[in-house]
């Protein structure tokens, strides 16, 4: 009996250990074969060429602040009263032009003194000229003294000075109260009215602000290598993704044919500081907005997009080829259909490609699917994108 046990103990024993054996068999088995499969499985992607391509390049812009080159205070500059005023705010002026009119109750009245000044040094004068006349002739007739002589030629040219002082103290006044007429500094529209009829206001207060927003500047810095693809007198247009450009901090008039949040503004190079031929890290490049429509005013505006109107050619890819946000990667497909992460350098696009400054030649193809999941080495089975061609 009890050899009958042991028995069946081995028996039992060689039994489990066959079931372990064919089951490591089994999994080493299954993992060779999926192994096998993993190196023949091709990953389906979709690809582009680098190619080079006519572009107009864009700048996407998160902020950009304008600024008026036309903008200044109409200023008193005499004590007064604001007596009167000719425009309202929006309205159109041009320089020189009267819009406000100021009250110095004191003027009047030192002119009517300077008048009275004035006609009593004229008489002084004509006494001191005949008595100068008189003792000319006694003189020439060695009939007076030359300390008489002396007197009364001494009291004619201080009559003609007294004349002179007084005639000057009166054309002050009447340059002072020429300035109780305020006028436009320069040519634009009334943005603000600081004061209103009947307020005092001392010389020197700003009355008025007045500003003209047909044309608008703004500038962006550069770093050399780009800034040589710009020259003055280049043009571009610029546009706004965010409906921000009807929200007026001067509230100032719409010209007629806008177009509204959809409108589109002709821009100008104006100036690159320093000049390209001098030499620089970084430059400063000046832009003009035609912006006689009237939608934009001075103030920052966010959402800017900024498109050359220049064509160029540059080596491309597209965007969407790039791996990561700062566009400093893409995956190449090699003549073995496997992937190669290669390090790009990025430079100017157009929202759909992009410049390759290097990093991968002309005629390179480059990963466009999502680039999530992917390595090196992975085999891939390209479908290039309509219009690349095989």
């Amino acid at each position: 009996m009890k050899k009958l046990y042991m028995v069946g103990l081995v028996l039992i024993l060689l039994f489990a250990v066959a079931i372990i054996g064919y089951g490591a068999w089994l999994n080493k088995t299954g993992e060779h074969q999926i192994s096998e499969r993993m190196e023949k499985r091709t990953v389906p992607l979709q690809g582009a060429k680098a190619q080079v391509r006519d572009m107009h390049p864009t700048l996407f812009l998160d902020t950009v602040n304008l600024y008026s080159e036309e903008m200044a205070d109409a200023v008193a500059l005499i004590d007064g009263r604001i007596e009167e005023i000719f425009v309202s705010k929006n309205s159109s002026v041009r320089r020189g032009q009267v819009i406000f009119t100021l009250v110095n109750d004191e003027i009047p009245l030192k002119i009517q003194q300077a008048d009275s000044s004035i006609a009593k040094a004229e008489a002084q004068l004509a006494n001191a000229r005949n008595n100068y006349a008189r003792y000319t002739r006694l003189r020439e007739r060695d009939a007076t003294s030359l300390e008489k002589f002396d007197e009364a030629e001494a009291a004619f040219f201080a009559s003609e000075a007294a004349l002179k002082e007084a005639q000057t103290v009166k054309e002050q006044l009447l340059v002072q109260s020429a300035r109780q007429d305020v006028t436009a500094p320069i040519d634009g529209e009334v943005l603000i009215l600081y004061r209103q009829q009947g307020s005092y206001v001392q010389a020197g207060t700003p009355i008025a602000l007045v500003g003209n927003f047909s044309r608008l500047f703004f500038s962006l810095p550069v770093d050399d290598k780009n800034a040589q693809r710009f020259h003055v007198g280049d043009t571009a247009r610029l546009s706004f993704k965010n409906n921000q450009i009807l929200r007026k901090a001067y509230d100032t008039e719409y010209a007629a044919g806008n177009r509204g949040d959809a409108q589109v503004f002709d821009v100008l190079v104006t100036e690159i500081m320093p000049p390209l031929n001098e030499p620089a890290s970084m430059r400063k490049i000046v832009l003009e907005i035609d912006n006689r429509v009237g939608l934009l005013e001075q103030q920052a505006y966010s959402g800017a997009v900024l498109i050359s109107n220049t064509t160029r050619k540059f080596l491309t890819v597209p965007l969407a080829a790039m791996t990561d946000s700062n566009r400093s990667a893409v995956f190449v497909v090699t003549p073995e259909n496997t992937l190669e992460r290669r390090e790009v350098k990025t430079g100017a696009d157009d929202g759909t490609y992009v410049e390759i400054v290097w990093g991968v030649k002309e005629g390179e193809t480059v990963v466009t699917s999502a680039s999530e999941g992917l390595k090196e080495g992975m085999k891939v089975e390209l479908t290039l994108m309509e219009g690349d061609g095989k």
